[in-house]
């Protein structure tokens, strides 16, 4: 499978300033040739919420995002709404805001500021269109009136993202985006690149925040949406991904987010960093409380949800360029050894190729199975990746919940240790989950169980 390369999606540019006066189009020219395929062009105000209605209509890749920032809150009159509110008819809307508070500058009183950003949070919920939220120095307070509000019921990006770790974790369970912009470039933006580190990549977006925030190669200078490659690339450096890959996943999280094609259906090969994956089946042994499929069935962009279980054949023409990729990994929506007999044929032809295969399982193979599955893969396996994910039965059976209750933990164990005669390498692998203790897990994988230990992090899948 050749990977075709992905364009970006600027979520927030604000094109309609006065800064892009004299050469709008030769920016938007070199967006183009820098990969940009959509660009949200921000409204703070009425007047700029109208030019960037224009600019989506005249330009087929634009869209416009139209409100009120809370700087001008105090000047808001019911004409204004009045206004916006004709304005969001144009099917080229596809957002309300920049909306939110700042409680930095305090340019509009903090009590107008939250007058107004829950009038448009109820507006949006009215026009079943996000929010684009604008936060400063207002964590508690925006993060109350989000749940107050039940913003959640639309969702939104908090935009160009400045707040802790506890507000990005807040913002992915109320159903909202972050976006990240030129500081994630910045020397000292030391924290904002931890939080990009562990933080879901279904819930991240890319934006430039144009004018404003140029990457430091362009520091000091104008900010315009062809740099927001710049951001993905500082991103994929910090997710250990490719520049391809980030491209991928937030321009699908920005599709899906405002409504602008529908998501692909699931597929059955689907590259990541430099793997192939193979995804054979929707179904699972386990029904994790950690796993993303529970809520969302992309993984990196991709949507691993299929309409059916491919056939041997159909796996085979998934795989034409699998040669193109340094191995090809059995693991998708669910768990891959439940259909063991199309792992089997399938792994043979990539070994007949001299391809590099991986399995991730859930290590509850010969449960499904009913007898040692393990010596049918001698030959056929480079490496075997089993996810333990706990330090005893009781522990697993709370956080994985399989379908063999507590003796699933001691079979996982057994099959682990088994492995190790049939397959070179083998590595259990544990989630980095609040409720387990690494420590041991760590102490039982390579002192008991003898082989590779690797730690996942929590909610981060890919």
């Amino acid at each position: 499978m050749r990977e075709e390369k992905e364009g970006f999606i600027d979520t927030h540019a604000h094109l309609g300033m006065e800064e892009f006066a004299s050469d709008r189009e030769e920016v938007l020219k070199r967006a183009r040739d820098a990969g940009v395929e959509a660009i949200i062009v921000i409204g703070s105000g009425i007047e700029e919420s109208q030019r960037a209605v224009e600019l989506s209509q005249r330009y087929s890749f634009l869209y416009a995002s139209i409100g009120i920032h809370p700087h001008e809150a105090k000047d808001v009159s019911p004409s204004t709404w009045d206004s916006l509110r004709r304005l969001a008819e144009e099917e080229s809307v596809v957002a309300i805001g920049e909306c939110g508070l700042d409680y930095h500058y305090q340019h509009s009183p903090r009590a107008i500021q939250q007058e107004t950003f829950r009038y448009q949070i109820q507006w949006a919920k009215e026009a079943h269109l996000p929010l684009i939220i604008h936060s400063r120095e207002a964590q508690a307070d925006l993060l109350t009136i989000l749940k107050q509000e039940g913003a959640g019921e639309v969702g939104g990006i908090l935009h160009c993202f400045s707040g802790d770790r506890e507000m990005a974790q807040e913002a992915g369970r109320l159903g909202f985006f972050i976006s990240v912009a030129g500081p994630i470039t910045y020397p000292k933006s030391e924290r904002l690149r931890e939080i990009v580190t562990k933080f879901p990549p279904h819930r991240l977006l890319l934006e430039t925040d144009c004018p404003y925030l140029a990457p430091q190669e362009y520091r000091g200078k104008r900010n315009e949406p062809a740099y927001v490659r710049l951001v993905a690339e500082k991103v994929a450096q910090i997710k250990g991904v490719t520049l391809n890959d980030v491209a991928r996943f937030t321009t699908s999280n920005a599709r899906s987010l405002f409504g602008l094609s529908p998501l692909e259906t699931g597929g059955i090969a689907y590259p990541i960093r430099h793997s192939l994956y193979l995804n054979l089946t929707n179904r699972c042994t386990n029904a994790c409380t950690f796993c993303q499929r529970r809520e969302f069935p992309h993984v990196m962009g991709h949507n691993l949800k299929l309409d059916h279980e491919p056939s041997l054949r159909e796996v085979l023409a998934a795989l034409k360029d699998a040669d193109r990729y340094e191995e090809v990994v059995f693991c998708g929506y669910g768990e891959p050894l439940l259909r063991l007999d199309l792992t089997k044929e399938v792994a043979r032809e990539l070994k007949r190729k001299g391809l590099k295969v991986r399995i991730n399982t859930n290590g509850l193979g010969n449960l499904v199975h009913g007898r040692n599955i393990l010596p049918e893969l001698t030959g056929l396996v480079d490496v075997l990746s089993v996810s333990l994910n706990a330090e005893d039965a009781d522990k697993y059976e709370t956080l994985c919940r399989p379908r063999w209750g507590k003796e699933s933990y001691e079979a996982i164990k057994s099959f682990i240790r088994e492995a190790k005669r049939y397959v070179p390498r083998v590595i259990a692998t544990v989630v980095d989950h609040p409720a387990v203790n690494v420590p041991r897990c760590r102490q039982i994988v390579e002192e008991e169980l003898g082989v590779e230990f690797r730690l996942r992090a929590y909610n981060l899948v890919g």
